[in-house]
């Protein structure tokens, strides 16, 4: 059931209505997603608003959507998919560090589910839509952060979950040193061929689990 006012403008028309993302959820059911906190908090947020007006209507098609910037939405599925494996049985993922902002919609889903979503952007630009679209769904546990995702953020460890939206050629020890014990993080990794991989932080060492195969833009150094 839709969190939103099917009167707002948020709530959207035709392609962009509630009915549509309705659709999306039954159909992320059929692919496999279990978890129906997941599934609530994906029917709650309009992913229209996330991606330019001449895209709306593709939004909640199962696919990838450019947002600017060699930037990608990532379709429907991957975000129910990643947000599941870093919830895992807990009934609430605590404090979250999200790397990879980009527009928001990723952001969005994980403040539902979450008590604190600390994201960061290395792009300026993708990061001020990103507020943007969060202010406007008056999402007041969120925040954002300017800056190079490859380190985190030490001052803020450590988190119960990390997310990483985009891919590594190798896990950073500076995320590893920010998961508490009895943290998740769910991160692509490979350079020619990636894969989403869970690392649990253990009391005694952290363990990897390689899961299926994703193709994410590239996790970069620096901001810009």
């Amino acid at each position: 059931m839709s969190l939103l006012n099917p009167n707002s403008p948020l709530a959207g028309i035709g392609m962009t209505s509630q009915r549509t993302r309705d659709r999306m959820v039954q159909r992320l059911r059929k692919q496999g997603i279990k978890d129906e906190a997941v599934l609530d908090a994906m029917n709650a947020i309009p992913r229209h608003i996330f991606v330019d007006e001449a895209l709306s209507i593709r939004a909640y098609e199962d696919v990838s959507l450019p947002i600017g910037y060699g930037q990608t939405i990532s379709q429907p599925y991957i975000v129910a998919r990643m947000t599941e494996i870093l919830r895992g049985e807990r009934p609430s993922m605590g404090r979250v560090l999200e790397i990879g902002t980009g527009c928001g919609y990723q952001t969005a889903v994980l403040s539902k589910l979450s008590q604190e979503v600390y994201s960061v952007e290395r792009i300026s630009p993708l990061l001020m839509k990103a507020r943007a679209n969060l202010r406007e769904l008056r999402t007041r546990n969120v925040k954002v952060k300017h800056a190079d995702g490859n380190y985190g953020l030490p001052d803020l460890a450590p988190f119960d979950g990390i997310m990483v939206t985009a891919g590594a050629s190798h896990i950073p020890d500076e995320l590893l040193n920010q998961m508490a014990v009895g943290g998740r993080m769910v991160i692509p990794v490979g350079a020619q061929e990636q894969a989403l991989v869970l690392v649990e932080h253990l009391p005694d060492e952290y363990r990897q689990t390689r899961l299926e195969a994703v193709k994410f833009v590239p996790l970069l150094g620096g901001t810009s």
